[in-house]
């Protein structure tokens, strides 16, 4: 009996520290975000790629640049039907486990595709206005297409693993695609992801932070040699307005480039981690309102 009584007890505080994610509300929250990116993306990339394909005549390399970000955008943008579909369903995924493990890994592909080209822009725009004349030998179409071609045959390859983590599983009368991974690979998972987040992720970041930062100091700087008059100080007042308007541009890209990437990572992150605790020793995830917190920034 005392046996008995000590294991109920035992259940019980393992029931009372092990903290279960109730993950019901994206049933109705990832559709409903999917068709809606999916119907704005849809047209916004595709009066873009119209723009760039049919109205620029002369491709300078952000016109390269910005190609390669929207055709990243549009691949990813035509598999969210299938995601809408998949979730509104409740995780009863009808294809096959090829197509599950392609639609992962067009998202992947998209996400640090589209951080990598934000990253060569910044580069190019860092080059152009703190060595404007060295720019002129540095940067070139030709080039732009080079690192295009290397950028995407990166992503490709450490995007590459996803096809080999992505699967399916049938679970009674329904079959989920995992958008990470099943189970037993979690741990090795969570190891590429790390390495993946920092390598794509983290020091892309840093690298977009730095030129922009310098870029705003640069700009900021006081002009010297201005010339006299009124004609000069029009100029002057011209240029400085000028110069505050590309700051405040810098501001929000650096602004939209944080709220784009910056949330997912830090709470996927966070979920991973209480994943991985709960795995290990469900007592170190101690209450279920802390749960209920990361549960939903995970979907945010």
């Amino acid at each position: 009996m005392a046996s008995f009584a000590n294991d109920n007890t035992n259940q019980s505080n393992r029931s009372a520290f092990y903290c279960e994610f109730n993950e019901d509300f994206k049933y109705i929250l990832l559709p409903v975000s999917y068709a809606l990116v999916f119907v704005i993306g849809l047209a916004l990339n595709a009066t873009a790629l119209y723009v760039i394909v049919f109205r620029t005549k002369r491709w300078k390399p952000s016109t390269i640049y910005m190609f390669n970000l929207t055709m990243c955008d549009t691949l990813y943008i035509f598999t969210l039907p299938f995601l809408v579909y998949y979730y509104a369903d409740e995780n009863d995924w009808p294809f096959s486990e090829p197509f599950c493990k392609l639609i992962r890994f067009l998202f992947y592909a998209n996400l640090y595709g589209s951080i990598l080209f934000l990253c060569c822009i910044s580069l190019h725009r860092f080059v152009g206005i703190c060595y404007p004349v060295r720019s002129l030998y540095w940067v070139s179409a030709r080039r732009a297409r080079l690192v295009s071609l290397a950028v995407w045959a990166i992503v490709l390859f450490c995007q590459a693993p996803v096809l080999y983590f992505s699967r399916t599983r049938d679970m009674d009368t329904e079959r989920i695609c995992y958008d990470t991974t099943s189970p037993e690979l979690f741990d090795d998972f969570l190891v590429y992801s790390s390495v993946v987040s920092v390598l794509m992720f983290a020091l892309p970041f840093m690298v977009v932070m730095v030129c922009y930062g310098l870029m705003v100091r640069k700009l900021l700087e006081p002009s010297c040699g201005s010339e006299g008059g009124v004609e000069g100080e029009r100029g002057g007042l011209a240029a400085r307005r000028s110069k505050q308007k590309s700051v405040k541009m810098i501001i929000i890209v650096l602004a939209m480039f944080m709220l784009c990437f910056l949330p997912f990572h830090l709470t996927r992150s966070l979920y991973y981690s209480f994943r991985y605790l709960r795995q290990v020793n469900p007592a170190q995830v101690r209450t279920n309102t802390f749960s209920f917190i990361i549960n939903v920034l995970q979907w945010l």
